[in-house]
């Protein structure tokens, strides 16, 4: 295996109930030049830790502490959703470490009070009838509805994926990302590129959220992505890939 150099990392975080897993095609089309870390966040995947504080700094944390695990010094963070969450708490605290950030379908803004309520009615349907159920209802509305039959094995896969997750790790994240708090001076006082990469159709995270902050760092670049909801990954590959790739080309030089 060929070393590669630190400075051309990039680090790919998954979203809710989600693992590393997601991204395993996404990375295999990306050019062996750069060197590419998946990793799953606390209580998922193959990650059984149980964090003291299981917040979104918490996972934060987590992260920092396994990329000094790996030697990683600097790298460019590329957050799916909950990725995104944690990658802006990450750059709250380790800015020198960021070269880049990529929010994949993520915000920098807080629940709404009526997104917090749907949190809560959904911690309360897991704890009523169990996490086989939640996923066979929650993921195909992620995808936007043209593009669920021609996605129907990514859909599957994060069933499974989600299905594999102790109920008590959703729980615990529902309620951090309930709690989460707004981060858009990350984005304001970013002395690194951001890529930020919206579907149209997202229901997670609205277009209007994704205008909102677009425009806040110095150097920062958007992709808004038509007939797409909130799994670029799988519904757009190629484009949000392409996007990634030209990213971290403008990063690394």
């Amino acid at each position: 295996m060929t070393t590669k150099p630190a400075e051309n990392t990039l680090v790919f975080l998954h979203g809710f109930c989600e693992s590393k897993e997601i991204w395993t095609d996404f990375i295999s089309k990306l050019p062996e030049t750069f060197h590419c870390v998946s990793l799953d966040l606390p209580g998922f995947g193959e990650n059984p830790e149980t964090l003291e504080n299981h917040s979104i700094e918490g996972m934060a944390e987590a992260v920092h502490a396994e990329l000094k695990r790996l030697h990683i010094k600097k790298c460019v963070l590329v957050g799916h959703s909950l990725g995104g969450y944690v990658g802006l708490a990450f750059a709250e605290k380790y800015p020198k470490m960021l070269q880049g950030l990529c929010l994949f379908h993520s915000s920098a803004l807080p629940d709404t009070e009526e997104k917090k309520e749907a949190r809560n009615k959904t911690i309360e349907f897991v704890q009523k009838h169990g996490v086989d159920v939640f996923m066979d209802s929650f993921v195909a509305p992620l995808f936007a509805a043209d593009n669920r039959d021609k996605c129907k094995n990514a859909i599957e896969l994060l069933k499974k994926i989600g299905k594999a997750t102790p109920g008590e790790s959703i729980v615990k994240t529902l309620r951090a990302m309930r709690d989460r708090k707004e981060r858009l001076q990350v984005l304001k006082k970013a002395a690194y590129p951001v890529l930020i990469i919206a579907g149209k159709e997202d229901g997670a995270v609205p277009l209007e959220a994704t205008l909102q902050q677009c425009h806040l760092p110095n150097n920062s670049t958007t992709v808004f992505l038509g007939g797409t909801g909130h799994m670029g990954m799988f519904e757009k590959p190629y484009e949000t890939r392409k996007s990634v790739e030209k990213f971290a080309e403008l990063v690394f030089g």
